[in-house]
C-alpha cells in the first residue's frame, strides 16, 4: 500500500495523481518545483520500477516538464532523483531561470525555502491542476 514519506508530506502540497505518479508542489516560492512520486511501495531508484512503469514514468516526467515550460517559460529544467535525505523514490522537476536566487547552482542547500503565502499557494495549485487537466494524460486533482 502506497504511503508518502513524512518529509514529502510536510514540505509539499498535493497537486494530484497521474496514472503512476503523485504530483506534488514543493512549498518553496522561489522556484516552480514539482515532485513526482511513483505510487509503488519500497522504491529507491528509477531502475527499481518495472519496465512498463519506467515508460509510464518517462511519459509523466515529459508532461511535467511541458507543464513547467508552458506555464512558467522555464529557461532550463532541472530533473533529478537524489534521495539522500528522503529514501522514497521521488523525482524533482524544477523550472530554472538565470534570474532565480540560486542560478546557476543547483537549488539544494543554497537558500532556505520561502513558503508560498496562502493566496499565492492557492493560485499556484489551481494553475498547475488546470495545466495537468489540459494535458494528454489522465489526471485526478488532489
Amino acid at each position: 500500500m502506497f504511503k508518502l514519506h513524512e518529509a514529502l508530506t510536510r514540505d509539499c502540497v498535493l497537486i494530484g495523481d497521474l496514472p503512476l505518479c503523485r504530483v506534488l508542489l514543493m512549498n518553496d516560492s522561489q522556484y516552480p518545483w514539482l515532485i513526482l512520486v511513483p505510487r509503488r511501495d519500497e522504491l529507491r531508484e528509477v531502475c527499481d520500477l518495472s519496465d512498463a512503469d519506467q515508460l509510464v514514468y518517462l511519459q509523466e516526467s515529459n508532461i511535467s516538464c511541458s507543464v513547467l515550460r508552458s506555464e512558467f517559460k522555464a529557461e532550463k529544467l532541472n530533473v533529478a532523483a537524489l534521495g539522500n535525505m528522503v529514501p522514497q523514490l521521488h523525482i524533482h522537476h524544477i523550472a530554472r531561470f538565470a534570474a532565480d536566487s540560486s542560478w546557476p547552482k543547483p537549488v539544494w542547500g543554497q537558500l532556505p525555502a520561502i513558503p508560498y503565502d496562502s493566496i499565492a499557494l492557492a493560485n499556484r495549485v489551481s494553475q498547475l491542476r488546470a495545466a495537468y487537466a489540459n494535458s494528454d494524460v489522465d489526471f485526478l486533482a488532489g
